[in-house]
């Protein structure tokens, strides 16, 4: 698969190299090509909640303020410097005001993770559909969103401590979650594995076995972007430097899952762009695609340990068509050998793929007997009684806030107990 971070390098140089001058830039010709529309995700923009949301964080003014930027652009170059600072300030922001930094803008419970999701839409449909003064091709257009998609999701703002011995001084950890999806179903939707992301982004976490560094990013859910190869472009450059990875993702009601294997498959529930995939999992070096990966998560001392209110399983359980089948079985204990992936652990969807291309990633660098790593799925996040009507309810309550603040402390507890379970089982250690 294309490594999009160096394409898109490489591609910003060449289209940099080329530039006429800003003074000329202003003079040239526009281009012939059409800015193309909003997507089906940005066009939610339009709604009452989305509004209110921004409205009551105080990041209704980013994307016109964005825009404004843009308009005083006179070059790709100078467009692409704006975007990646302003990107780059949205990450900060959110993480600033989730964790307690700054003012909070309006009365929306600052552990939300929607203000970020909401903004980024709004910056990208302002660049989307920007018409500059000066000549812009759809390849340019295409990498200034690229750098938006990056800077504002996290995934330049990594900064991991120093690269001594692993298991010495401070422990690196990578975290992942997503943002809100089946906003049609209900647009209202929060994702407990986004908030829990830029709540731990760049803060040490007490364990047994010493502090711990969090880093984190946040990925859409779209197939299109894992097709491109996002989580493998975001990842790998950091696994051999981490001592634990976990893809945090939300799944069942009422319970935590540390997913133990994970399939090649998608099943093709529609993303938050209304597409459907139901194929392979598309990777590099397919003919050497296996079927299933596996955590190396130590899950057995995480299902054992006290880490919250909700109950944290093990699970097992696959979809497969056995060898030699046509149909699918479901195995709870797990693939039998040489059968084909339906589904894995977490199903069938994007959760389930970026476990899948992080512990491929895993093993493809030669990581899987030195590198814990693996999925956990949250408990989905619920409104409280008297406000599950998507269409008369209100954007948050109280039980919403607090299931969420619950959540994510437990995912901070989780990745505590694995910290310190897998540097207790590292070589040498007791």
């Amino acid at each position: 698969m294309t490594d999009i971070r160096v394409r898109t390098g490489v591609l910003g140089l060449a289209l940099v190299a080329g530039l006429v001058t800003p003074a000329t830039a202003t003079a040239a010709p526009r281009a012939a090509v059409t800015a193309p529309a909003p997507t089906v995700e940005e066009r939610r923009l339009d709604g009452e909640v989305p509004r209110e949301i921004l409205r009551r964080s105080g990041f209704a003014g980013v994307a016109p303020a964005f825009a404004r930027g843009l308009g005083r652009a006179d070059s790709y170059r100078e467009a692409r410097r704006l975007v990646a600072r302003e990107g780059s300030a949205l990450w900060r922001r959110a993480v600033d005001r989730v964790q307690g930094r700054g003012p909070a803008g309006g009365d929306l419970s600052r552990d939300d993770d929607r203000p970020l999701y909401w903004a980024r839409l709004g910056m990208t449909r302002e660049l989307r559909t920007w018409d500059p003064r000066f000549r812009l091709t759809e390849r340019q257009r295409d990498a200034l969103l690229t750098v938006l998609e990056g800077t504002s999701r996290g995934r330049t703002d990594i900064d991991l401590p120093g690269d001594g011995q692993r298991g010495k001084g401070l422990e690196r950890v990578l975290l992942t979650g997503f943002d809100p999806f089946t906003l049609d179903r209900d647009i209202r939707i929060s994702n407990p594995s986004g908030a829990a992301a830029l709540a731990l982004d760049g803060t040490v976490i007490q364990t047994e076995a010493g502090p711990a560094r969090v880093e984190t990013a946040v990925f859409p859910v779209r197939w299109r972007d894992f097709t491109q190869g996002a989580v493998e472009e975001a990842l790998r450059p950091f696994l051999p430097r981490v001592d634990l990875f976990t893809t945090v993702s939300q799944g069942r009601v009422g319970r935590f899952d540390v997913e133990r294997t994970n399939g090649a498959w998608r099943g093709g529930f529609p993303d938050n762009e209304n597409v459907s995939r139901t194929e392979a999992v598309p990777v590099a070096d397919p003919a050497s695609q296996p079927q299933w990966t596996t955590t190396t998560l130590p899950y057995e001392a995480i299902t054992a340990a006290d880490t919250g209110r909700f109950p944290v399983y093990d699970n097992t359980s696959v979809t497969e068509i056995p060898a030699g089948g046509t149909e699918p079985v479901v195995r709870p204990q797990g693939p039998t050998p040489g059968s084909t992936a339906r589904a894995g652990g977490g199903g069938d969807y994007l959760s389930n793929e970026i476990a899948y291309r992080a512990t491929l990633l895993r093993d493809r660098l030669g990581l899987h007997g030195t590198l814990p790593g693996g999925h956990v799925h949250t408990p989905v996040l619920q409104f409280g009684d008297g406000n599950t009507d998507p269409a008369t309810g209100a954007v948050t309550d109280p039980a919403f806030v607090r299931n969420r603040l619950d959540i994510v402390a437990q995912v901070r507890s989780i990745v505590a107990v694995a910290v310190s379970a897998s540097e207790a089982e590292r070589p040498g250690r007791s």
